[in-house]
């Protein structure tokens, strides 16, 4: 009989847990689901590298619907007690939303529940007494409040399913479950919060989906604020709603629909009979769903509230990525707290959202200010009114040419540098800003505008050759536009999945629209390379950074100094800039136009404009900083960060020796360390390329004097303990060591290797480990090897 101390965890997962589950009552097929990984692992960046960090990942899900988790278990193997799993299960089941967590060894299961209402939070269960689902649905229900029977249909009712496989995220299940019971309960006003590049709309679709088809909302309006939006959404994420589904156009009604959508400025109008929402009764509609309902609906005044309070019978669901809270403005004053948050540093941590780093660029008359002399005009013969103009003048009020082509000077040098064709989009103060760096711009790239006229194109709301190229901008197949100029049209609901350089030359007011457009460069395309992506700052907007309203904080923070080249340096960046007081320098200085802009940042009546072409500018700082684990910054260098992160999972040198020592293959090792962000490549460039990643660890965390791969390979040959081999085997050890010498350890442990020159044309694989004795002959002299190099 086999001893169950010696099973490894699947084992114990097959034999005695999936067993105990299924005898309870749970469908292995649809309701069992093992080795479920629902996080993607952080991206950690390096210099130009990056990696994957660890998934989460939970042995066993128990759904008791499709969308509906409701218990996580952790298994161990049998060596370990039976709540030794319980911890990690817990950790889960806080991330997924469920209440009953387990932990099992294998002789029992440990049951934590976390609906309060079994009195014990933990205790121990026989293997054979493990809850049905039926029981397990009941006190979930009970937890969550869904007391009918109607609503525990509206939430059991299935998303969509198209068939290819795709299911929502943990946290797009976590939102649409939320939004769904709150509405089974009867909650009229939701708030859902999800940062920008998180699939809002989808969510909103199976949320829609959902309320529709349970038959609990039968007619539903979905607002957006831009057309583009309302046609995204048509076509793509809302297309299975087919010929049930209209887009309000025209300013004509037809009652025969089940689904509307609709611009807000489409169903409202200043003049009474503009307002066409007051053709539809006011009980139509059972929902309404708000997208970006940061930007219109919460101020008590706009029209987004006239429609609501129109149709205030309906259910109120709204959707954003930065809830506006001012004195004057508030979403949660109108929706109530968030049903579900779902931040960007959560995205960030999880995997979905792309980390950045930050080349924070300023220039002198932008920090020192600069003031007209005696009666000076400017290039248009205006007075100019003596003062000191600052950051906040800049392309407002004072125009200075100089400035414009210096920003698209640096943006130039960087795409140079990196890649000239990743995607860029430049937010300027307003159109004119906008056009004026786009000239600035095509002048600097010569060669890239004479291969397309559209290799800079200005993508503003008054423009309609700009706008009609903003498909193609946000198209990942489509090579142009590269760089977009732009002001307000670009900074909500544009998916620019390949968006790689994101430049703020614009005076940012509120953190919400600093979110938005940070929010363009956050998606991650693989099958494009796009990874992290680079903020160019020259407006000291990413001091926001250190707001406490803002939840993520960047790979990395530069700052060139004069001629020095945009692009981060691979090692040491520079500390934050701290002001007196201790804290970061916050924006400075107030808003000194008279007039408010309007949607495209345009100048309000009374704005005065002064143009300058002769001022000279220079800049005067630039620095970079890493996102860390934790949405921690990383100020130190690379050495730094290895050699803490080694030591925090090896506690002395001899504690490494001894892991390297047993550990058969040195790739785990050095997979292991990359998960926790140590990329040994770049720290090659840093310390030495000659170097084995053994010695680079050893120097770096522990100070040992390194030795290079080709000197541990001369060791070796010198004690001459190959000649007890025969011919044939002596030289396949020879020619490992040479290849040892050229690659590096992890090359020569797979045996895929003696398929390769010059091996091959030494015999093949087969032949070669038989002159071992065999595959375990040729395995004992590899790992003998080993020992030789590193001894």
């Amino acid at each position: 009989m086999t001893n169950k101390k010696s099973l490894s965890e699947r084992d114990i997962c097959t034999k005695y847990i999936t067993p105990a589950i299924t005898a309870a009552g749970w469908d292995l097929h649809t309701q069992i689901r093992e080795e479920v990984s629902f996080t993607k692992g952080r991206v950690i960046v390096r210099g130009k590298l990056h990696t994957r960090g660890v998934q989460k990942r939970a042995d066993y899900i128990l759904y008791y619907k499709s969308n509906i988790p409701v218990a996580v278990i952790e298994a161990k193997e049998n060596g370990h007690s039976v709540g030794a799993g319980m911890q990690q299960a817990l950790n889960y089941a806080e991330t997924l939303g469920v209440p009953f967590v387990f932990s099992s060894n294998g002789d029992a299961f440990l049951i934590h529940d976390r609906t309060g209402f079994a009195g014990e939070v933990e205790r121990e269960l026989a293997l054979d007494a493990f809850p049905s689902p039926t029981e397990l649905w009941q006190r979930y229900c009970q937890w969550k409040g869904l007391e009918t029977a109607e609503a525990r249909h509206t939430v059991e009712m299935p998303y969509y399913d198209d068939g290819s496989g795709r299911a929502p995220r943990y946290y797009q299940a976590n939102a649409i479950n939320n939004t769904v019971e709150a509405v089974a309960k009867g909650q009229q006003r939701i708030l859902l919060v999800m940062a920008t590049g998180t699939g809002k709309t989808y969510t909103a679709f199976q949320i829609i989906w959902r309320l529709w088809k349970s038959g609990t909302k039968k007619r539903i309006l979905f607002l957006a604020d831009r057309n583009i939006l309302v046609d995204q959404t048509k076509n793509n994420d809302f297309k299975p709603f087919g010929a049930a589904m209209t887009k309000i156009s025209k300013r004509q009604i037809d009652k025969s629909y089940e689904i509307y959508l609709s611009l807000y400025q489409a169903v409202t109008g200043s003049e009474e009979e503009q307002n066409i929402y007051k053709q539809f009764s006011p009980d139509f509609f059972d929902l309404i769903v708000i997208d970006e309902c940061h930007r219109g609906s919460a101020a008590e005044d706009s029209a987004w509230r006239e429609i609501l309070a129109y149709f205030s019978s309906a259910t109120h669901v709204g959707l954003t990525a930065t809830p506006k809270e001012t004195k004057d403005v508030s979403s949660i004053v109108y929706f109530g707290e968030p049903v579900y948050s779902y931040t960007l540093k959560q995205g960030i941590e999880d995997g979905f959202l792309a980390p950045y780093k930050v080349v924070r660029i300023d220039i002198d008359r932008d920090v020192q200010g600069w003031r007209p002399s005696k009666g000076q005009v400017d290039d248009k013969g205006q007075a100019i009114e003596d003062r000191v103009y600052n950051q906040i003048d800049m392309d407002r009020t004072l125009i200075l040419k100089q400035r414009t082509e210096l920003v698209a000077k640096k943006i130039t040098e960087f795409l140079t540098a990196t890649d000239p064709y990743a995607k860029t989009i430049v937010f300027c103060d307003d159109i004119d800003h906008a056009e004026r760096m786009r000239q600035a711009l095509v002048n600097l790239n010569p060669e890239r505008v004479k291969e397309s006229r559209k290799y800079v194109m200005r993508i503003t709301g008054d423009e309609i050759e700009g706008k009609a190229e903003l498909d193609n901008f946000i198209n990942p197949e489509e090579r142009y536009p590269v760089i977009a100029t732009t002001s307000k049209l670009m900074t909500t609901g544009v998916d620019a999945q390949t968006c790689k350089l994101v430049v703020l030359d614009q005076h940012i007011k509120s953190m919400t629209e600093f979110k938005q457009m940070i929010g363009r460069g956050t998606r991650i395309n693989e099958d494009y390379g796009k990874f992290w992506f680079t903020i160019m700052d020259f407006k000291k907007a990413t001091e926001l950074f250190a707001d406490p309203a803002f939840d993520g904080e960047p790979v990395i923070i530069y700052e060139p100094k004069g001629d020095e080249s945009p692009v981060p340096p691979e090692n040491d960046p520079e500390e934050v800039v701290i002001g007196e007081d201790g804290k970061p320098i916050p924006l400075g200085g107030t808003d000194t136009g008279t007039g408010g802009p309007g949607d495209d940042g345009e100048p309000g009546p009374g704005r005065v404009k002064y143009v300058l072409g002769d001022v000279t500018v220079y800049i005067v700082a630039e620095r970079v900083q890493y996102y860390g684990p934790e949405g921690k910054l990383i100020t130190e260098s690379l050495k730094d960060y290895t050699r803490q992160t080694v030591r925090k999972n090896y506690s002395s040198l001899d504690d490494f020796l001894r892991r390297w020592d047993k550990t058969e293959r040195k790739a785990a090792i050095l997979r292991e360390l990359e998960e926790h962000g140590v990329l040994l490549e770049p720290l090659a460039e840093e310390v030495g390329k000659h170097f084995d990643a053994f010695d680079l660890i050893c120097h770096v965390a522990f100070d040992q004097p390194p030795l290079t791969r080709r000197e541990r390979a001369d060791n070796v040959k010198k004690r001459n303990y190959f000649a007890k081999y025969g011919e044939q085997a002596r030289k396949v050890l020879e020619t490992l060591l040479e290849k040892y010498a050229d690659t590096g350890i992890a090359n020569i442990e797979d045996i895929k290797i003696l398929t390769l020159d010059p091996f091959k044309n030494m015999g093949t694989a087969s032949e070669l480990v038989s002159a071992f004795g065999g595959k375990q002959g040729y395995t004992t002299a590899l790992h003998e090897l080993e020992k030789h190099l590193y001894a």
